[in-house]
Order: structure tokens, then C-alpha cells, then sequence
């Protein structure tokens, strides 16, 4: 029952999403949770099953990570090789010809995914294991990006085109809070700590933060995993 409602989630997301436009310097919107659904259905499945202690939160996909598989986070060798994803996955209706969808077969890793999954793999052996207490999303299911091929992330939209988009967003993310009943709910990175505060405020479940994994983040590129494990033990998320 837990699966069938967070994929149902998952849906009413993806049409809430597909309602809105976006105006320049945005170009292009990647929706995964369309073209690469069989994907993040089957993510959904493995991961979504039973009630969780702990919730992920990151922003949005990244270019080589969900948008290319369809997995939160979605560095290509851990979808593929760990989580095991391996249902076929389609291309956006508009792609830049930057910015192609490969899926399973892109060759570039997003960092950010290598070293969380990475941290996950190493701490829990199997994804069987991980998704006994854990979960892990993205707040917003588009990637955005301008003419020029540049990755533009929500916190760059104008109010009146993010302001629809975090309703839609705020309230999945309720919805899913609804569905795992999870105790902790830990942001990846300032973003995703003030989308959960604000939507989750008067909800039953204890925001916590870690530090993002991104390699544009100097703190992040000195042992991320060492720092991203002692804040989930202190503040005792683990």
C-alpha cells in the first residue's frame, strides 16, 4: 500500500509540474518522473515500501544524475550497478544538444550522487538494508537549463515562476512526510533545509541537515562522507 501511494505521489507531481511554464533564461525543462518514469517507478518500488525513519531531501536533478536515470541523486553506476535500475528510459521532448539523455549509458558521473550513494553502499552493504529505515527524494522532479547548456537550479527562478512550482513541490513533499511517517527529515544542503522547514512546520517529523555533496562546495571536497556522518550521529539521525 506504501508503494502504491508514493508512486501515485509521484504522478500527481509530475501533472502539476507539466502545467507550468517557465520564461528565459530557462530553455529547456527536463521532467524525469515523464521520459525516464519506468526508472523512477522502479526506484520507487525498491525503495518505497515500508514506513522510513529517515527522509532525504536534495533540490532537484542534477544533469548527469536523475535526469539521465531517474533516480534521486541518480549518479549512473550506482543506479545502474548498486540500486540495480535497469528499465528503459526515454529522452525529454525538448533536449539540448548539450545536453543529451543517454541514461543508463551516460558516461559522466555526477559527484554529488558518487558520494552520496557512495557513503550509502559503504555504510549499509546492500540497498535492501539502506531502505529498511531510509528514503531519498528531490524536492523539485525538473532540471532546468538555459541556451547555453548551463544547469540554472530552482533558487534561480523568478517568484512568480517558483512560487507555483514550490506549491506543487511543497505539497508532495507533505504528501510523501504523509505516506513513510519518517522521524527525521534530512536536508542535503541549505536549499532543501528551508523548503522542508517552511512546508513541514506544523507536521509531525524533526528537520536535520547535512552538508551538500556538490563539488562546487570547498567544505564538501574534504572528506564529505567523514562530515555528512558525524551530523546525521550528532544530531542523532543516526
Amino acid at each position: 500500500m506504501t508503494t502504491k501511494k508514493i508512486i501515485a505521489a509521484a504522478r500527481d507531481l509530475s501533472a502539476a509540474c507539466n502545467t507550468l511554464t517557465f520564461a528565459d533564461p530557462v530553455a529547456y525543462v527536463y521532467n524525469p518522473l515523464d521520459y525516464a518514469w519506468p526508472a523512477h517507478e522502479q526506484y520507487l518500488h525498491l525503495a518505497g515500501a515500508t514506513p522510513k525513519r529517515v527522509v532525504f531531501l536534495g533540490m532537484n536533478p542534477g544533469p548527469f544524475g536523475m535526469a539521465q536515470t531517474g533516480v534521486p541523486f541518480g549518479e549512473v553506476a550506482a543506479a545502474r550497478d548498486w540500486l540495480g535500475i535497469n528499465a528503459p528510459i526515454g529522452k525529454p521532448t525538448r533536449e539540448h544538444p548539450k545536453r543529451p539523455v543517454d541514461g543508463l549509458a551516460c558516461t559522466r558521473s555526477e559527484v554529488s550522487g558518487r558520494r552520496l550513494w557512495g557513503l550509502f553502499s559503504e555504510r549499509f552493504a546492500t540497498p535492501e538494508k539502506f531502505f529498511i529505515d531510509h528514503f531519498i527524494i528531490n524536492h523539485c522532479p525538473l532540471a532546468f537549463m538555459e541556451d547555453t547548456g548551463r544547469n540554472r537550479t530552482p533558487d534561480k527562478l523568478p517568484s512568480a515562476e517558483s512560487g507555483p512550482l514550490m506549491d506543487a513541490c511543497d505539497s508532495h513533499l507533505r504528501r510523501v512526510v504523509q505516506i513513510l511517517e519518517p522521524e527525521w527529515l534530512i536536508a542535503v544542503g541549505g536549499f532543501a533545509e528551508k523548503r522542508a522547514t517552511e512546508a513541514l512546520s506544523k507536521m509531525d517529523v524533526r528537520v536535520g541537515k547535512i552538508l551538500h555533496p556538490s563539488p562546487a562546495s570547498p567544505a564538501a571536497n574534504r572528506g564529505w562522507a567523514e562530515q555528512a556522518t558525524a551530523q546525521m550521529t550528532a544530531q542523532g539521525a543516526w
